[in-house]
């Protein structure tokens, strides 16, 4: 078939003035970097030296501080680099220091967390310490108990130029005719020099038969320490001949990359579906048809394997969306993408205690004191799987009774997520549900 070019629509900044990447904790989509076009296809961390895997063990630092930990040797390139320390499977609440100096406190354990740690860090050995510790808002994760999985597992340091990608949504949506696709994508980039420099980023689309659909690359000037985000917008033909999930849940390949001295760098590989899910006079769609929805509870097991068996025998039994307890592992939701099964992603906020009690501070969902970590739970959830097609739509949690968190949470997701559908069913007939 004749390849078609397809101009590109649109690329604009974001009309907010540039901001500065903090210090500690961020929330953004959970992926790496990779050097070669070829490790990105893969997916083979391997080969890379940006990225190292953390297994911390019991440490004693310098001061005397004892927990879990471990010397990362930082060579001279990366200090002229941005790195980012990622973090899950830890098995309890954590304070996370380096070098001694506080980085962040994360009460959520289940949910997997990313740390901009460059600030932090020297060359030359650096300790990497987490002081695991009791809950101190154990009354939000009551009764979750998420299945055995490795101390750690693939948590990992990673180090990227300090002109690159710091995060990005990406999706195939039908245009307002519903005739053609449109790629949706945003990508957050950054400029870690004290001054303007240019940051040229690209894409390349790729069709589920592995035909090349539509590319292209612009470069931005970005102000000193400061991250700016690049919107493409480009009609996407013959998007049609391959709706998702389908029969065998076709899916389009992104790449996206750096440009740099003329040579291409940073690939970071995705996975797009081409359609919508939402809800529209109650019934929920997806390309002007009506889901038949059959669904089930479900959090992955232990390791993929085991996973995709118990997903394909939920898959063989009608069943087609999941609701699972929290947030699961990033191999999970790939599952989910490449077999055509939707999820509704839920934060991990489970606080039964006191539900009926809708007095300030009675139910946990109603104390104002808790609202830094009830939304540090959601941005947690929403931003590491919004990127995936299986995702139809998010969870504010469950069995938590109503009130002024959930309140703002909806808000939050909403203003975030226009396109899907949010649900709360402690909502009890108020407004901060989508169902």
């Amino acid at each position: 078939m004749k390849r078609i070019l397809i101009p590109l629509l649109g690329l604009l900044l974001a009309a907010p003035a540039a901001a500065q990447l903090p210090a500690g904790r961020i929330y953004r989509s959970e992926f790496v970097t990779y050097d070669t076009r070829e490790a990105a296809e893969s997916r083979d961390r391997t080969g890379s030296s940006r990225y190292v895997p953390l297994r911390p063990a019991p440490f004693t630092a310098s001061d005397g501080t004892i927990g879990l930990g471990q010397v990362i040797d930082v060579p001279s390139a990366w200090t002229d680099g941005a790195v980012y320390l990622h973090l899950e499977n830890t098995g309890s609440p954590y304070t996370l220091l380096i070098n001694g100096r506080p980085v962040a406190e994360v009460e959520d354990a289940l949910t997997p967390a990313d740390f901009y740690v460059s600030p932090f860090l020297k060359e030359g050995p650096n300790v990497v310490l987490l002081d695991l510790r009791d809950s101190r808002t154990p009354e939000l994760q009551r009764g979750f108990i998420p299945a055995p999985a490795e101390p750690f597992a693939n948590s990992y340091v990673l180090c990227q130029d300090k002109r690159s990608v710091v995060d990005f949504s990406a999706a195939l949506v039908p245009d307002s005719t519903r005739r053609f696709g449109v790629l949706d994508l945003q990508i957050v980039v950054m400029n870690g020099f004290n001054y303007p420099e240019p940051v040229t980023v690209g894409y390349d689309l790729y069709d589920p038969t592995g035909k090349l659909l539509d590319f292209s690359i612009n470069e931005v000037t970005v102000d000193g320490r400061s991250t700016d985000t690049v919107r493409f917008h480009p009609y996407v033909y013959h998007t049609y001949e391959h709706p998702w999930p389908g029969r065998n849940a076709p899916l389009y390949r992104l790449m996206l990359y750096t440009k740099r001295d003329g040579a291409l760098r940073e690939y970071i590989p995705l996975r797009l579906g081409f359609g919508t899910t939402g809800i529209e006079d109650g019934r929920l769609m997806r390309l002007g048809s009506e889901i038949a929805v059959r669904e089930a509870t479900y959090n992955a097991a232990g390791d993929p394997a085991t996973t995709r068996k118990q997903l394909e025998a939920l898959r063989a039994s009608g069943v087609n969306m999941l609701f699972p307890d929290y947030p699961q592992p990033y191999w999970f939701y790939d599952l989910c993408d490449e077999m055509g099964l939707m999820v509704v992603d839920q934060a991990a906020i489970n606080a039964p205690d006191r539900k009926e009690d809708r007095r300030i501070g009675g139910t946990p969902s109603n104390d104002p004191a808790l609202l830094g970590e009830y939304m540090d739970r959601i941005r947690g959830m929403y931003f590491r799987s919004r990127n995936h097609p299986s995702v139809a739509g998010f969870a504010l949690g469950s069995d938590s009774g109503n009130g002024y968190n959930m309140y703002k949470a909806y808000q939050w997701l909403k203003e975030a997520e226009p396109q899907r559908f949010v649900i709360y069913l402690d909502a009890d007939g108020e407004w901060n549900t989508d169902l």
